[in-house]
């Protein structure tokens, strides 16, 4: 059963198409440029069909000597002897769906890129991908291993090496406190990895944005040691012809042509200026911010519907903020802020990083090592897509539903709703951290019983309120 779930994966990802994928989303804040110094990632999770998100608090895991792991497509490599503690979103029977936070503050969220390599069946043939290659699992190993954003994309960029990037490409966002990071990986074992300026806002959507790269400058590049190397050899860049290499140029699939409508409308967002770039002139990879970033511009961009193109649509199951802060013990400095089903609809709530455990109505309770199984996760049990109305995921996606069926005229009382309970949890950060950090110089496990209880609370707030705009409506 499982292998043939696996064929489908594949045969998913070969036919994927190779132009512009309206899908996720991501904006990246350096540090220097947001308003109280934290790196922000906020994302988009986008995806078609019937879902439900599963939130929950994964616990460090320990493994005996010798034990293995296994991959989607049968590979195996080593498990390390303890894994990270981490915040899961999963995106059950999706392949690049799920988002981490993990307890040294390293956050993973992904978009799809296409890129112009050669077809699954033509890479294996040639070994650019073997043992059946990585996909699904190379977020989950980064949580699970790397204690930097650094250090995740070296972990990312060794498994992608050494068994070969298993569908048509795609970019990572890999951030801790200090630094964010965009990892591009080309279906096959090439890959390129550019840091986020401090000062600078990116913006990516479902195109591939790292441009010039210079592998000699490592505190701003990384990337496979052959990656211009091997560009020379399928003829998509030429050392001779007077430019420096270009990592988009090279390896994207979408090469020329007006730019990306949604990185367009998101950097005018940033920037307060209206982007004139023209029929295929190269974009700046981030841009300066006109104000400093909060997580409440942040999220307002997630929210935009404005623009040509809705960067805000009924597909989104998720949007997240991630607000990782260097100047308090990461527990209570990294938020993964996130609303359930569509941002337009929903209410951001918060979830430090220090908290125990999320409530069981985020999630289908099944023992951790089953729901993090391949199994599981590929073969959701049945029942899994089926409405409960103890779980969020339902009541906001009710909510969501209700909207959509007379969006102009209900849309506003929920926002105003929304606003209100999002400018409380704003006002009220302050004096939840003060009160963390107190407790935290003499009993950690006191801070985290505190933050545990603040978020289940907010959550729970948020899920009566959405219960009472339905209830009011009928």
């Amino acid at each position: 059963m499982l292998r043939r779930c696996l064929a489908l994966t594949v045969l998913v990802a070969l036919c994927w198409p190779a132009p512009r994928i309206w899908a996720c989303y991501a904006v990246i804040v350096g540090r220097g440029a947001s308003a109280d110094g934290s790196v922000l990632v906020a994302h988009h999770e986008q995806n078609g069909g019937r879902r439900i998100l599963n939130f929950r608090r994964i616990p460090r895991r320990q493994f005996a000597s010798g034990a293995q792991l296994r991959l989607l497509r049968g590979g195996t490599l080593a498990q390390v002897p303890e894994t990270a503690a981490f915040l899961w979103s999963e995106n059950p029977g999706l392949e690049f769906s799920d988002g981490y936070l993990n307890e040294w503050g390293v956050a993973i969220v992904s978009d799809g890129c296409a890129t112009r390599e050669d077809g699954y069946e033509a890479l294996v043939a040639r070994g650019e991908i073997r043992q059946g290659g990585i996909g699904y699992m190379l977020r989950r190993l980064v949580a699970e291993r790397a204690r930097s954003a650094r250090e995740g994309v070296k972990v990312a960029g060794e498994l992608v090496e050494r068994f070969g990037y298993a569908a048509s490409g795609r970019s990572y966002v890999i951030a801790d406190p200090r630094e964010a990071w965009v990892f591009a990986a080309v279906q096959g074992r090439r890959w390129a990895a550019q840091r986020v300026p401090d000062d600078c806002v990116v913006i990516l959507p479902n195109v591939h944005i790292i441009g010039e790269v210079d592998l000699a400058d490592t505190d701003n590049f990384l990337g496979s040691p052959d990656l211009v190397e091997y560009a020379v050899k399928r003829g998509w860049f030429d050392p001779q012809g007077g430019e420096r290499f270009n990592f988009r140029r090279a390896y994207s699939a979408v090469r020329g042509g007006p730019p990306d409508p949604r990185r367009l409308r998101g950097r005018e967002l940033v920037t307060g200026k209206r982007d004139t770039a023209s029929h295929g002139e190269e974009l700046s990879f981030g841009v300066r911010p006109a104000e400093k970033m909060t997580v409440a511009a942040t999220v307002a961009i997630l929210r935009d519907k404005g623009g040509p193109v809705a960067l805000s649509t009924p597909s989104t199951q998720e949007g997240a903020v991630f607000q990782l802060r260097a100047d308090v013990p990461r527990e209570i400095g990294c938020i993964y802020w996130r609303t359930t089903a569509e941002p337009a609809t929903s209410v951001l709530t918060p979830w430090y990083l220090g908290i125990t455990e999320t409530p069981p109505t985020y999630f289908r309770d099944v023992p951790v090592e089953r729901q993090l199984s391949l199994e599981h996760h590929f073969q959701p049990p049945r029942g899994t897509f089926d409405e409960a109305a103890k779980l969020a995921w339902w009541t906001f996606k009710g909510l969501q539903d209700w909207v959509y069926g007379d969006y102009q005229t209900r849309v506003a009382a929920v926002r105003r709703a929304w606003s209100a309970l999002e400018e409380r949890e704003f006002a009220e950060q302050p004096e939840v951290e003060a009160k963390a950090l107190g407790l935290w110089k003499t009993d950690q496990d006191a801070a985290r019983r505190h933050l545990t209880e603040h978020c289940a609370e907010v959550a729970a707030k948020a899920c009566g309120e959405a219960e009472k705009l339905i209830g009011a409506a009928r």
